[in-house]
Parts: C-alpha cells; structure tokens; sequence
C-alpha cells in the first residue's frame, strides 16, 4: 500500500472508485502554482492508491490556474532560477510518464505555468469560460515550466512564439481547434466530462495504458524504421497479456461491442 497522503493545504485529493481527483486548491491566488503546489501534485502522482486507474486534473474557483507564483521569482539568482525549472520539470515528468492517464479539466485562466501545467496532461476538457496565454514576453521572463517544448508540440512552436511575443490569448473555441484541448463542453459540465472519461480510460487494460503514455512519446521522437522497432515490440508485449487475450476473446465472441460513431450508439453506451 502507498504511504497515506499528508494534510494537503494547496491540492485537495479525492477518490471516485478507479478515479483519483486531484484539484489545485488556491482560489484566492487564482490557483498559482508555487514550489509548495508542485511538490504537493508530486506527492499525490507518486503515491495513488492501487485502485487508481485514471487521474482527473482541475482547479476549484473561477479559473484553473493563472500560472507561476512570480512572488517565488523575484528576487531569485540565475542558479536558483534554474533549480527552479528543475522542480517543476521533475515533478511534471511524474505527471506525463506516471503510472495512470490524466484528464485536465480547464475553466477561466489557462495561463503561463497553468497552460504549461495542463499540456502535461493527456486529454483535456475546456469549459466555455476557458482562455489560454503565454504572458512570458510582457513579463520579461521565458517559459520555464516545459512549455516551449511540451506547449510547441501542441500548437507549433510559431504559434507559441506568437503567444509570448504578442500576449495573444486564445478562447476556448479557438482553443480546440488549434489542439490545446480535445474537447470542449458547456458550462459547468467540465468535470462532469472529465469524470466519464477518466472513467472510461481506467476500464482500460492497464498494460495498455501503460504502453500508450510511455511507448508513443518515444515514437514521436524516433526515426521511423526506430519507431516502428518500438511499436512491433510493444505490440507484442500487450497482445501477448492475458487481459488483452480475454478481451479479444470476449470481441471474437461477440461479446464485447463495436466502434460506432457517437450518435449511433444505443442510450446508455459509452
């Protein structure tokens, strides 16, 4: 069993079956993220219960999170600054290559560190009230949370240049459809969304899982006769695991329903 989680004053955690909640918890800050924050969301990716299967990713109040507490920058020296980045890229990379997917419900400010923040996870819902910016130019400072590269990958690294040259902020809609979220849903219903899909994503095989946040960034990267190497090898490992023989079984068998198109699907089927 994982070691229970300590009093928790900036990330409250909860558990919804095979669904682990995790929402930053300073409204009045807009849900800055401090090194207090990130080694709080640290703690809770490195030590989910082992019924967890999928992590949903949100923020409480108005806005999901307005990005870095400059507070924590103002005075530092180059050496500190740079340490700082290492905190965050430490604690990031357990989020990205962790042991479950995570779903990042966005709502209000979506911004610097909060943008960063979010790119790390691997579906992301927007609200309506959503916007997304990189104020780091008018700021004097550079992305040092990830997001040149992670946020790049996203939208290119034009578009992201253009963000942090202009202070050019996206709406939601705008949003989805330059690929900073896969879905976008009413107000209020962002955690709703978020809930069912990590739902969904926990039914899954865990090996399964497991290969797609950990083989297909590799993959991305790799040139394409390495790439391909990797995805037979992978292939092989998960077919060749006893819940995928039982899951095809159950297909073959008729057991198991088909892919359709969302609107065909009988009431009740996800």
């Amino acid at each position: 069993m994982p070691p229970e989680l300590p009093p928790s004053t900036h990330v409250t955690v909860s558990h919804h079956g095979a669904v682990t909640c995790l929402t930053l918890n300073r409204p009045h800050k807009r849900n800055a993220l401090s090194l207090q924050v990130i080694a709080e969301l640290r703690h809770a990716m490195e030590n989910l219960p082992a019924s967890t299967g999928a992590v949903v990713l949100d923020g409480a109040g108005e806005h999901f999170c307005a990005g870095l507490d400059l507070s924590e920058l103002a005075e530092t020296s180059p050496a500190e600054g740079l340490m700082h980045s290492r905190v965050w890229y430490e604690a990031f990379e357990r989020i990205q290559f962790g042991r479950c997917p995570v779903v990042c419900v966005m709502h209000g400010a979506v911004i610097g560190g909060g943008l960063e923040l979010a790119s790390v996870a691997h579906v992301r819902v927007a609200e309506p009230s959503a916007y997304f910016g990189l104020p780091e130019g008018q700021r004097g400072i550079f992305l040092g949370g990830g997001g040149s590269v992670r946020v790049s990958k996203l939208i290119g690294a034009s578009r992201v240049a253009e963000m942090m040259l202009t202070g050019h902020v996206y709406t939601a809609e705008e949003g989805l459809r330059i690929g900073l979220a896969h879905h976008l849903v009413g107000a209020g219903e962002g955690l709703r969304k978020g809930m069912e899909l990590a739902a969904r994503i926990a039914s899954n095989a865990p090996l399964s899982n497991f290969a797609i946040l950990q083989a297909l960034p590799l993959i991305a990267e790799q040139p394409m006769a390495h790439g391909l190497l990797t995805e037979g090898l992978m292939a092989t490992v998960t077919q060749s695991d006893a819940e995928a023989k039982a899951r095809m079984r159950a297909f073959l068998e008729k057991r198991a329903g088909k892919v359709v198109p969302a609107a065909a699907q009988p009431q009740g089927v996800q």
